[in-house]
């Protein structure tokens, strides 16, 4: 009887563990990322109750999410990654799309979360260039394509790489309510970027109805995001949406900037060689101080010439 107890013990402690979540490294999930087509990764640190709470939940779904989703489950404990996929760090409960994140935003339910990702299995963020930007959200012309809701990004921005799993979060929550986008303000959308005058990375562009909303509250949450594009935009002052430039206007925009550029560099070689401009102000003045002793030869010159025709008419 002991020996069939011990037998029954020991296979529920297999069951058990063959159903936890395996535990990978940062290594090891990056390989998983580049590898699967959908990864569930649940972001854990010790000593955390609402951590074991989320892999207790994920942990019941992992059976679903590969059968349903085909989705493989793991969880990292102490990631130096998680500060790259949530602002928050963890918990943290990420969705990997053919290696596009998804941050989870809600509670640790199973209906909830289930629901959320099988909802999402595609990413939601749209990928605007200065070709198409016109031509999908009509912004200039009333926005007929609904209202837009567009981050401007940069590869060297490392705040913005840290907000893709957030925004992609954004997109997944206003799903068939609000278009939301991103482009790349260094790249492919450059001209749009400064046709709206971006100048800091990264900027949110609430676009609606012919005009155009700046996001400047200090929370980067999807929460923050989804609530301004939903209702607070109200509360800042809309600006027209700018029409598209002519060629004429690029020609005037360059000729500027090149004038501005050339200004800057000569600052900075005069401020880094000063003896170019003592020089330059030392033969100044010896051209200005040699004009001045010609004129004055000049003019004492031209009366002389005119007495002597006066004594002739004598």
């Amino acid at each position: 009887m002991q020996l069939k107890l011990c037998f029954l013990t020991l296979l529920y402690a297999l069951r058990v563990n063959s159903d936890q979540l395996r535990s990978v490294s940062d290594d090891e999930l990056l390989q998983l990322i580049k590898e699967k087509e959908k990864l569930v990764v649940v972001f854990n640190k010790p000593n955390c109750k609402e951590c074991e709470k989320l892999e207790r939940v994920v942990d019941d779904l992992q059976a679903d999410f590969e059968k349903q989703l085909n989705a493989l489950t793991v969880k990292v404990v102490n990631s130096h990654l998680a500060r790259l996929y949530s602002p928050t760090k963890e918990p943290a409960l990420v969705f990997f799309r053919h290696g596009v994140p998804l941050l989870y935003n809600g509670e640790a339910d199973e209906g909830e979360i289930y629901g959320y990702l099988e909802k999402n299995q595609s990413p939601s963020v749209k990928e605007l260039t200065d070709k198409i930007f016109e031509h999908l959200t009509q912004a200039a012309t009333g926005a007929t394509t609904g209202d837009w809701f567009v981050m401007f990004y940069g590869a060297s921005c490392v705040e913005c790489q840290r907000l893709h799993a957030v925004w992609e979060g954004v997109g997944a929550t206003l799903r068939g309510r609000v278009n939301v986008a991103r482009m790349d303000s260094n790249l492919a959308g450059a001209l749009t970027a400064k046709r709206f005058k971006v100048t800091k990375l990264p900027t949110f562009l609430f676009f609606r109805l012919g005009k155009v909303y700046r996001y400047d509250l200090p929370k980067y949450d999807i929460k923050s995001f989804v609530t301004f594009a939903q209702d607070w935009y109200k509360n800042v002052k809309g600006e027209a949406v700018p029409l598209l430039s002519s060629p004429f206007d690029d020609v005037v925009d360059w000729s500027v900037d090149m004038i501005k550029l050339s200004i800057k560099l000569g600052v900075e070689i005069l401020a880094k060689y000063p003896w170019i401009w003592q020089i330059g102000v030392t033969g100044f003045g010896l051209v200005a101080l040699t004009a001045i002793i010609a004129l004055m030869k000049a003019r004492k010159s031209k009366p002389t010439k005119t007495v002597k025709k006066d004594k002739k008419k004598k």
